[in-house]
């Protein structure tokens, strides 16, 4: 059991960038309500420095670069509709030049000695949280160039008396080496817990739809059931008539039709009654013995070539009764898939053992392969968790290639249930590999209610005086 689980299909395997499936994230809407911030920041700042400050500055060069902005704005508001979504490639485009715009502005009042040098980190921050990874690293770069060259290039803050407002060279440079540093840390830092948020929604939304396809399947199990409850006595009504038309018909081909049209119904009545069983014995309906939710969660895997061996007793050997659980898809879904990961890498035997007690209640699964990587060991059950797989998983599965989603998936589901999930190595068994343990408190899994019996069967409804 060394791979967590196998990855769902279409999904993209790389975990280190789990950001390559998302893109155009970003509306245009959005990006120009931002820019519309910035602009009326920059003239406010650039009147206050003029009026309050009493700065000299190029007002015509100025309010070209902020013209610039508001052009941009303007003609996107009136090309595209309020609905675009920018395409990675157009997105790059748009925060480089807004990197650019901000540069020239900057340039044109003082460059590094301009305190508001620093917003040059907000694209950057865009561009980690919602870009690609070798996407995020030019922006970041074209960050990186153009704050060097603003410690180059720039006209000095001159007051209108021609005072020069400048900071000591050794301040200016240590500003510099502050936005380099930020933009480096804040893109990774950013782009880290971003990646780590979506890769957590991803997985979520499959532990949903894994649950979802659970409850379904179970739910179909009462529809068949009062499928073949209601379809049962217009079957039998037909046989009843198909009877008598064969007793009574004076043709042979009339008889020998008859004697079909009866077989056909009692055929149908047979099917139904088989398939309803399932049904109304579906434990959303009733509650079970432990050992029939195992075995329910363990069933698709009994014939995969791996003998599943079960083991089930009172903690202290008294031989009590089984505990009586509800049957939630959840816990089924959860043990099925990690008997699947058994299976999958065991060389010959899986062992499901359950120990009950007054307090909790124990299922550990363990099978005899080369169990977990232990420099995995940490980090099993997260999402999106790639590692070697084995010969033997190989060989079973072909292309098996696990992410750990599937496992994720199970750990969620099975903590849902009141569940404390560990991953281990070895076990009590001979030839252990990898071990999971489930421990549940057993008021976790008791039925709601403490009705622990079964419905019974249907019984009619009294008639009315």
């Amino acid at each position: 059991m060394p791979n967590p689980d196998l990855p769902l299909p279409g999904h993209h395997t790389d975990p280190i960038w789990p950001f390559d499936r998302r893109t155009d994230w970003v509306r245009l809407r959005t990006l120009m309500l931002l820019r519309w911030i910035a602009i009326t920041g920059q003239i406010a700042g650039v009147e206050i420095a003029r009026r309050a400050f009493s700065l000299d500055l190029a007002m015509g060069a100025i309010y070209a670069v902020i013209g610039a902005a508001v052009l941009t704005n303007v003609m996107a508001a009136l090309v595209y509709p309020e609905t675009k979504r920018l395409r990675e490639f157009e997105l790059v485009a748009a925060l480089v030049f807004d990197m650019v715009q901000l540069s020239f502005l900057l340039s044109l009042t003082g460059g590094l000695h301009n305190p508001f040098a620093l917003l040059i980190l907000a694209q950057v921050a865009i561009a980690a949280t919602a870009l690609r990874r070798w996407a995020t690293i030019f922006v970041c770069g074209c960050a990186l160039i153009l704050v060097t060259g603003l410690l180059f290039v720039f006209t000095p803050l001159v007051t209108t008396t021609g005072a020069v407002m400048a900071l000591p060279s050794v301040f200016v440079l240590g500003f510099w080496c502050a936005i380099s540093v930020g933009i480096v840390f804040q893109a990774a830092y950013a782009q880290k817990v971003a990646a780590e948020a979506t890769t957590m929604a991803d997985a979520l939304a499959a532990t949903q739809m894994a649950l979802a396809r659970e409850q379904s399947l179970t739910d179909l199990g009462g529809v068949v059931a009062a499928a073949a409850h209601e379809l049962g006595t217009p079957l039998a009504t037909i046989a009843v008539v198909a009877s008598e038309l064969a007793q009574d018909a004076a043709e042979p081909e009339v008889r020998e039709d008859a004697r079909l049209i009866r077989e056909q119904a009692e055929r149908c009545r047979m099917i139904l009654r088989s398939m309803g069983r399932a049904g109304k014995e579906d434990r959303h309906i009733r509650h079970v013995p432990i050992s029939s939710v195992i075995e329910d969660a363990a069933e698709p895997h009994a014939d995969r070539g791996v003998e599943i061996l079960y083991d089930l007793g009172h903690a202290d050997g008294s031989g009590a009764g089984q505990p009586i659980v509800a049957r939630r898809p959840e816990l089924i879904h959860g043990i099925r898939n990690l008997v699947q990961n058994a299976v999958d890498f065991a060389r010959s035997q899986v062992w499901i053992d359950v120990r009950w007690g007054e307090e909790d209640l124990v299922l550990r699964i363990t099978d005899d392969g080369p169990g977990f990587p232990p420099d995995l060991l940490p980090v099993i059950g997260d999402p999106f968790l790639r590692v070697r797989t084995s010969e033997t998983a190989t060989r079973r599965v072909p292309q098996y290639d696990g992410m750990g989603l599937g496992l994720f998936i199970a750990k969620t589901l099975l903590e849902r249930s009141g569940a404390e999930v560990t991953f281990a190595n070895g076990g009590t068994r001979p030839d252990s590999g990898a071990t999971v343990t489930l421990v549940w408190p057993m008021a976790r899994l008791a039925p709601s209610g403490g009705d622990r019996s079964p419905l019974g069967d249907n019984q009619p409804f009294p008639a009315r005086a």
